[in-house]
Parts: C-alpha cells; structure tokens; sequence
C-alpha cells in the first residue's frame, strides 16, 4: 500500500469533527488511532528557524546574489539535516510544538518587483529564470530523495503578492494575463515541475479580485490543473479570516472558511478552520471536500515518516547542529553573496598598517541574521571578521546612528561624528560600514512598523558621516549592507570601492574579511536592479511590470542586475547564441558566473553557468 492509499485509509477511520481538527496548523493528537498532536508551522528561510540554535546562513537574497544553484542545494541539504535532528530529539516530548516539527514554509519565491517592498530579502531576487533555479535547488536539498521526505518545502506565497505590506491583508493586486504568466508565476510553475514541492501557501491578498487562499483561478484552474501540482495548500497565517473581515468577499467566518476549502486549501494557520463545523451543518461545505483535504494532509505525514520504524533521518544526530561542517558551509556561502560593486585597484587590501572600520552596521549583530532566523552560537560581525584577519592596527568607531545626526543628538548623550573623524585621519584607509538592518525593512507588523521602506536613500545620519570622512582624504571602501536597494550614488562617487553585503549570515564577517584582504576573490552579481532614486519608480501599489526590474526598466540604473565585479581580468568572447569562451587574463584565481540572455525581447536571463578559472586559463561553456 503507497502513502496516498494509506492515507485514504486512515481518514476513513475519522470521525467528521477529528477530520476538521487535522486541518488547523496545531493539530491535536487522536489517540485512539496513534496520531500524535503535530504543529505544521515551522520556517527555514536561511537556517533552521526560531527553535533555538542553529547555523544562520546568509539571506535569501544575499544567497541568491551567489547565481550558485548547486552550492544552495547543499546548504539546503546542511539546514534539512539540523531541523531533522532537532525534530528527532522534540519529538521525545511527546509531540512537536511551533517551529519543531518537519513541514517547513519556505521559501519565499515571490517576485522581488519594486524595492521599497519591506520581505523582498526573503526572495531571490527580481529575475523569474534565477528565483526558479535557486528556488528549485532549495526545495530539492530541503525534501532529499529517497522512500522518505526528509523534510516538506513550501512555496510562499501564492500569488502575486510583494507589498504593500500595510496593505496586504485587504489589497486586490491587478496583474494583466501577460503578467501573471510571464513573471509572477513562472518562478512557481518551473519549481512545482522540476522540484515537486510538498507544499504550496496562499497569501494575504486578493489577485483580480478572488482572494488568494480561497481563489478557485489561482489554487484549482492554475495550481493544480495547468501547473499539475499534487501537494497540499495552507493558508498564510490569518489569511482566511481575512477573507470576510477586511476583503469582504464573504459576510462570516463559517463562510470564508468553507470558501477557502472548496478552493482547496487544505490547512489553515489560524483559527478560521474552527468554524468549518458550523459551515458543514449550514451546507456551506461538503465532507467530501473536508476528507480530500485531510486525506492530502495525512499522507504528508506518513511520506515524513512520522508513523514508521524505518525512516533513515531518525538516525540524524544532534551533534549536526551548528558543526564545523556547517559554519565552514556558511562562511563559502556568505563569499559567494558579496558583490563587488565599484574598484579603482584599492581592493584587494594589504592585510598590515593601520585601517579604520567605521560605521553603524559594522559591528551589528542583527545585519548578519536578517529575519525568520535560528540563533548561532557565534557571530563574525563585519568588525570582528576584520579584526581577526588584519595584522596591523585597527580603529573602530561607530561614527552615526541610524537615525540621529550630530544636530539631533540629545546634549547628554554620546557624540560618535568627531571621534570618528579623528579615527580616520590616524588610518591608511578607511572601511565605512553604511546601510540599513533588518530593523528597518521587513513584515508588516514587525518591531512595530509597516514594514516597507518609505525611500531608497541612505539616512542622513550616514551621509553625513560619509561626507566627514570624505574630507579626511583617506581612500574609503564602502561596505553597504542592507536587503535590498538602495540609493548609492553619493558611496559610488565619493568611494574608492564599494562592496555590497546583504545579510550576510553568522560567518559574515570573516567572509568578508575573505574577500577584502584578497583571500578570495569577489564573484557575487547583483539579483536585483539598483536604482539611482526613488524617482525611478513606479507607485508601489501598481503591479503592472511596466518600467519594473531590469527586465522592463526604462532608465538607466546605477548598478544593473547581475552587475558584479571580481579581482581578476575576465574577458568572454560568444562565438554563438549558445556558446561562449571565457578567459582570465589575470593573475589571480577566481570563480565566475556566466550569464545568458534571450535575445528576444525582453532580455530576460536563461542560463547561468559557474565556472574556475586559474591565472591565464580559458574555457568554453556551452549552453
């Protein structure tokens, strides 16, 4: 007998009322057919999240800024074998509890369109041919192969959906067919083929009207007729109650929830689900929807392993967590993410003599975690990785706030400006470590803001700063991190280098310490456009793709997508369409990504190809 026939049969022991009671995201147990409570929610954006230690990878978009498929899978496989070992030791308690368990919604695959959008470092990017195949190597490395899912990936979230988040529990995004098709759902459709995810989420919004978790277009006639996706659907936490309370499409929770379940979507993170006994007695809703949901339900569980004896991942010790194996995984990673943005020949640095680090991000621990992150035992924030691997003498300051300037600084409290100044004139360079945190972009909701930013420029407390240490005539590399983009046209023009970090993780600092003292050579490219301001935007809440991502944009960018510079001298010479030579004429290893582009319009990314190259050597990749 296969998982779905053994599902089908242990439903049909169910009760009606324990049918209903599978399908919330904290299941309780049914002790009189040996299942026990499970809770369904739990999150592995970058790491194994929010259930204690774990290895903290970089960000989604910084790990996508790799173009390295192949290396995200293994980190994938690395996070898969820390959340099941961590499940093989709460699973002892008796049951699982939020965040312990082995059904993981992740990852975020929506389309990164327009930067002020507060999640878009939870994605890939803004490319739908990248965001497929790094999306595809994360649910491969996630799920494993074999008998058993080593864990259940989930696709997040279904569909169009990229802010505003204020906005998101009531906002009906209009997207034409062309759209629709051509960039918000192709990154879904070629994962759903090439990946086969367990698990795909609705989301908060409506699309042309229908509600996502409850759209008969979106999750019957597209999900699972045209796209031939055979998991199960659940909702973004309090999304169906949504349905009646702010989008106003039903009148009552009993009939939001029967809508969403004849739509199919099979679980609910909320307590909507709680009213579907009330929908069955009103005939909002059939028992045979309700067992095809829970049959879906059911056999995920078993295609776990959570009721067999022969499972091979109940033997994943918990000395997984966090090893040496791991943190050496995540430091290549977060070399992979930073990009090399700008370089007149002052990078690589000389690793003796004095340096100035100096900044607000430099020595902050939250810009290395980004959100929806585990809790590592070590942090290399960008500082420290410097000072570990400088062998001179190093000046930190602080220099700025994020959002005070020397004027609005209350009279009693810390100046940080001049001692910085002062840092910097006694220095041979200066490393000025500028940006934003995950405190500053992010979920609605979140350390009590929208969310979204409200501008791409850079605080006034950090232009000031840069422009102070500008003064000094000390050659600056600029180290950006921040999620997303930002508006960087004062750092290229005043900086001698610029490097952009993202998130970058636990081992961020040490990677890119790596990268500046030339231990490694820089290959990281740009997954989304950075803009030269907010005036190149369209309004947020428009969700045509007119003038939006490389792919449409009408202006000129500063730094475009892709964009990505590395030590050596790289030439590539396409002798056609599908085939390229690719030479480094300099004298310096490196690895480089090859990218290809449809000559159709739009110029839109077809092939990536990673390749090392040694000093003076060539070769020819073929598409």
């Amino acid at each position: 007998m296969d998982f779905r026939e053994r599902a089908k049969a242990l439903v049909a022991e169910m009760t009606l009322d324990e049918k209903i009671s599978q399908m919330r995201y904290n299941a309780p147990a049914i002790e009189r057919l040996g299942i026990p409570a499970y809770n369904w929610w739990n999150e592995a954006l970058h790491g194994a999240a929010r259930a204690g230690l774990a290895t903290v990878f970089p960000q989604a978009i910084a790990m996508a800024a790799s173009f390295d498929p192949q290396l995200l899978r293994q980190v994938a496989c690395a996070i898969s074998d820390e959340a099941r070992a961590k499940y093989n030791e709460f699973k002892k308690f008796g049951d699982t509890r939020i965040y312990q368990g082995l059904t993981f919604w992740s990852p975020n695959i929506n389309l990164f369109r327009d930067p002020r959008w507060g999640r878009g470092h939870e994605t890939y990017g803004e490319d739908p041919y990248l965001t497929a195949k790094m999306g595809a190597a994360f649910v491969k490395g996630l799920q494993g192969e074999g008998k058993y899912r080593k864990l259940d990936a989930t696709l997040k979230h279904f569909a169009v959906h990229s802010g505003p988040e204020d906005l998101r529990h009531s906002f009906d995004a209009r997207v034409s067919d062309e759209d629709l098709y051509g960039s918000y759902l192709e990154a879904f459709r070629s994962i759903i083929e090439e990946a086969k995810p367990a698990a795909v989420m609705g989301a908060y919004n409506r699309t042309n009207g229908e509600p996502c978790c409850a759209s008969e277009t979106l999750l019957q006639t597209i999900l699972r007729k045209k796209f031939g996706f055979e998991g199960y659907v659940v909702s973004d936490c309090g999304a169906i109650a949504d349905i009646h309370a702010h989008h106003k499409v039903t009148k009552t929770p009993a009939e939001s929830a029967a809508l969403a379940v004849r739509c199919g979507c099979d679980l609910n993170c909320g307590e909507a689900y709680l009213w579907l006994r009330a929908a069955y007695e009103d005939g909002l809703v059939g028992e045979e929807k309700i067992t095809e949901s829970v049959e879906r339900l059911m056999e995920a569980r078993l295609r776990l392993g959570m009721f067999a004896d022969d499972c091979p991942y109940d033997d994943i010790p918990y000395d997984v967590v966090s090893c040496e194996a791991h943190r050496a995984l995540n430091r290549k990673m977060a070399q992979e993410s930073i990009v090399l943005l700008k370089n007149n020949g002052i990078l690589p640095l000389k690793p003796t003599g004095t340096i100035a680090v100096i900044g607000p991000t430099a020595d902050d621990k939250m810009v290395l975690l980004g959100n929806y992150n585990g809790t590592p035992d070590r942090y290399s924030t960008l500082l420290r990785g410097i000072q570990d691997a400088f062998r001179g003498r190093v000046y930190y300051e602080r220099g700025c706030d994020f959002c005070h300037t020397d004027e609005t600084t209350p009279a009693w409290s810390e100046h940080p400006l001049r001692p910085a100044i002062v840092a910097a004139t006694r220095a041979d360079a200066v490393i000025l470590c500028l940006g934003i945190t995950p405190m500053m972009e992010g979920e609605e909701g979140e350390h009590g803001a929208g969310g979204d930013k409200t501008t791409l420029a850079l605080p006034a407390s950090e232009l000031e700063l840069l422009r102070e240490i500008k003064k000094t005539g000390k050659p600056i590399v600029c180290v950006h991190v921040s999620g997303s983009c930002m508006a960087l046209g004062e750092i290229d023009e005043s900086c001698d280098a610029v490097v952009q970090c993202f998130y970058p993780g636990a081992e961020g600092g040490n990677a890119l310490a790596d990268i500046l003292f030339g231990r490694v050579s820089p290959s990281g490219r740009l997954p989304v456009t950075f803009y030269r301001s907010d005036a190149d935007l369209p309004p947020f809440e428009d969700y045509s793709m007119k003038n939006r991502t490389y792919r449409f944009f009408e202006g000129d960018p500063l730094y475009r997508f892709g964009h990505g510079l590395t030590y050596a001298d790289i030439r590539e010479e396409w002798t056609d369409e599908r085939s390229v030579r690719v030479e480094n004429r300099g004298g310096l290893e490196t690895d480089y990504t090859v990218l290809r582009f449809a000559k159709e319009t739009p110029h839109a990314l077809c092939g990536i190809r990673r390749v090392h190259l040694a000093p003076g050597e060539s070769v020819t990749v073929d598409f």
